[in-house]
């Protein structure tokens, strides 16, 4: 039967038979709407230096064969995120909505696996396809379009994608454990070791940094013979040679990091926090019981939360040397007839200075400072406080109940402000202490074991 062509726009060329009695059916131009496609392209790592020509060699790929094929991609778009966990892609989300808003009705990319490694990315687009927003998808080799055979298809190859990433989890998981049980944990070795980077899979080893193995041992020992981290990073950054594998200072975080890191010991535990421990293949630096004694050495009694004790005079001075604020602790000493006292000590928090070594002032002389200071304010200013105002209205009336004085024309007994501020420092409540302080009015610092208005 003899036939003739008409060519549809993005279409391939079709055929319309001729009529029975031979006659030929006129030639009738059909054209399609035309199809906007827009090139997703993606690399499966958010590293930028790995697969850094994933991106460029696919957009150059399918850019080619969108313009042999005559396809019209309107733009270009590109990601560098995984796809294995679904409406985690900031591009393809958008290129999803625009697609519902009509406009892009095509995708073309490189591989099914490249739009999606999930099942809620791939049920996303079959349900586009299935309401007619999304016309066709066009890889390198395949095209789908909202045809069952296509779809189904479709979902078999990025359904493949997933089940390959799955297992390569799997298979990761499962080789770790491998290397673990050989007595050698994954990852980079800490500073004392070296990576052996010339032996082939599975049979590389660990060995020891013959520069910085002695130091991290006399590291330990100092700390077990009484030294404190900082001592310890003082000591390094100043008597030794010791740096990172960057050639940097050691910093105090990584002193107490190696201190607390069982590997020098000939053990490790991985996953991290995860129980399993493992026996090292490789030769320790230290011995097991030097370890645990460096850690009873490091135990400290539990702090608590910042704000969860009331001083009186916290937040209110600063320190005259270096201008950190100034902090409490309370200190409990023991005598020997088995009694016990606190005391409340101040002392500057060393924020902006660590070296400030200035000295502790007790509570009991900061009162005394205080009203030292109080005693130079004018009474006006004093009596001008609300708080205090209230404070020593309220203790008339109480003296007045008390002597029976109840006629008006009867004198009130007078209060010294001066000498209820001093009451107010010795027995008031905190707010009542620290709104006296703010009567003051000037900055307060704490040097030399004293309160002073000025530096």
């Amino acid at each position: 039967m003899d036939t003739k062509e008409i060519q549809l726009t993005n279409t391939k060329p079709i055929q319309l038979p001729k009529e029975e009695n031979g006659r030929p059916i006129d030639a009738v131009e059909v054209k399609a709407p035309r199809v906007n496609y827009c090139l997703y392209a993606r690399k499966s790592t958010e590293d930028d230096e790995r697969q850094a020509l994933s991106i460029d060699s696919q957009i150059k790929e399918m850019a080619a064969s969108a313009q042999l094929q005559g396809i019209y991609v309107t733009e270009i778009r590109k990601e560098s995120h995984s796809a294995k966990n679904s409406g985690q892609r900031p591009v393809f989300n958008k290129l999803i909505d625009d697609i519902r808003e009509g406009l892009f009705q095509g995708i073309i990319a490189w591989a099914p696996d490249r739009l999606s490694r999930n099942a809620g990315d791939l049920g996303t687009l079959v349900d586009l396809m299935d309401s007619g927003y999304l016309k066709e998808i066009r890889t390198h080799g395949q095209s789908f379009t909202n045809s069952p055979n296509d779809k189904f298809l479709l979902m078999i190859l990025c359904s493949q994608a997933k089940l390959e990433n799955d297992n390569r989890g799997i298979n990761v998981k499962r080789g770790f454990r491998a290397k673990c049980e050989m007595g050698f944990r994954p990852n980079m070795t800490p500073l004392g070791y070296e990576n052996d980077h010339y032996s082939g899979k599975g049979q590389k080893k660990v060995f020891i940094d013959e520069k910085r193995a002695p130091i991290i041992k006399k590291i330990f020992e100092k700390v077990a013979s009484g030294d404190s981290g900082r001592d310890i990073f003082d000591w390094l950054k100043n008597d030794t040679s010791f740096r990172t594998r960057s050639d940097k200072i050691v910093p105090l975080s990584m002193v107490y990091r190696m201190l607390n890191n069982p590997y020098y010991c000939g053990l490790f535990e991985f996953p991290k926090a995860s129980g399993k421990w493992y026996k090292g293949a490789y030769e320790s630096i230290i011995t097991k019981e030097l370890f645990d004694k460096v850690q009873t050495k490091m135990k400290v009694a539990p702090k608590s939360k910042p704000g969860t004790k009331q001083f009186n005079f916290t937040k209110l001075l600063q320190c005259g040397a270096c201008g950190s604020g100034i902090t409490a602790q309370i200190v409990t000493k023991k005598f020997k007839n088995g009694t016990s006292r606190q005391y409340t000590y101040y002392h500057c928090t060393q924020s902006k200075n660590y070296d400030c070594h200035q000295q502790y002032i007790r509570e009991e002389k900061m009162v005394e400072d205080f009203v030292s200071l109080l005693n130079e304010i004018p009474i006006e200013k004093i009596k001008n406080n609300k708080l205090l105002e209230q404070e020593v209205g309220r203790v008339q009336r109480l003296s007045s109940a008390v002597l029976g004085i109840n006629d008006e024309d009867q004198e009130q007994p007078a209060i010294d402000i001066r000498s209820f501020g001093q009451y107010i420092f010795n027995q008031g409540s905190k707010e009542e202490k620290r709104a006296l302080v703010s009567c003051i009015g000037k900055t307060l610092y704490l040097r030399d074991s004293r309160i002073t208005a000025k530096i």
